[in-house]
């Protein structure tokens, strides 16, 4: 049945984050008027997450055995029924105001798209501090959404080619850059919101040392091509035991 929008969630062994995730959205999303459904893509995980994704408010459990956030997304993009796309990271909270805001902008018919700021949740160190502000900075000049909150239309999400599944990282990027393009061409905007903040873990801020974080960061500026590799790209894939 046609939604008027879906929220779509990648989650790779989720179980500790997914309850409080979704019960933020099912929160979120009962103060929309509007017609909605959530989905949770489990990327091959191999704990409980399915589960705990239809324990907890999931409308739908797709599952993607490719371990890769790009495919996540695009599998549940493609199992989904609304005219709008919403993608939320299993680790991230929304305020109402900030998925209305989103639905609002793209209501307007002059938004094709955007993200959100974001925030870590609780005290973060001073390496935590310095990319979440760099990282607001560079969002807000450029019109580049985080991977956290993404929100846009079905048929420029269609029109991009969604997410691209050659990347293992920093896909959210590549993907903002084609909406602004497509956007341009269709006279419509790609927007970062600001006045609801999309509220994230800082748990890589625990799981990895302030020089471990800095040097991916180095490594990603030193070598733009290790996003298309899944070992390179580590950090993202692996936790700590």
């Amino acid at each position: 049945m046609p939604r008027d929008y879906s929220v779509i969630l990648p989650a790779f062994n989720e179980t500790e984050e997914l309850p409080a995730t979704l019960t933020a959205i099912r929160h979120a999303m009962s103060a929309i008027k509007a017609t909605g459904e959530c989905i949770v893509v489990d990327n091959n995980s191999d704990d409980d997450t399915a589960a705990v994704a239809k324990q907890h408010g999931a409308d739908k459990v797709v599952f993607e055995p490719i371990n890769q956030i790009s495919r996540a997304r695009n599998a549940g993009a493609a199992q989904s029924a609304g005219r709008y796309l919403i993608f939320i990271d299993a680790d991230t909270r929304i305020e109402p105001a900030l998925l209305a805001e989103a639905l609002h902008q793209l209501d307007t018919k002059a938004c094709a798209g955007g993200g959100s700021i974001v925030e870590f949740e609780g005290d973060v160190n001073f390496v935590g501090r310095l990319c979440i502000r760099t990282w607001e900075q560079i969002s807000k000049r450029t019109a580049t959404a985080a991977g956290s909150f993404i929100f846009c239309r079905r048929d420029a999400f269609d029109a991009v080619g969604g997410f691209d599944e050659s990347l293992y990282a920093s896909e959210e990027v590549r993907f903002s850059r084609r909406m602004r393009k497509w956007g341009k061409t269709h006279g419509l905007s790609f927007k970062i919101l600001d006045h609801a903040p999309a509220k994230t873990s800082a748990r890589k801020l625990k799981w990895y040392s302030g020089l471990e974080i800095l040097g991916w960061v180095g490594l990603m500026i030193i070598m733009p091509l290790a996003v298309r590799s899944r070992r390179l790209c580590g950090f993202w894939y692996k936790r700590p035991n």
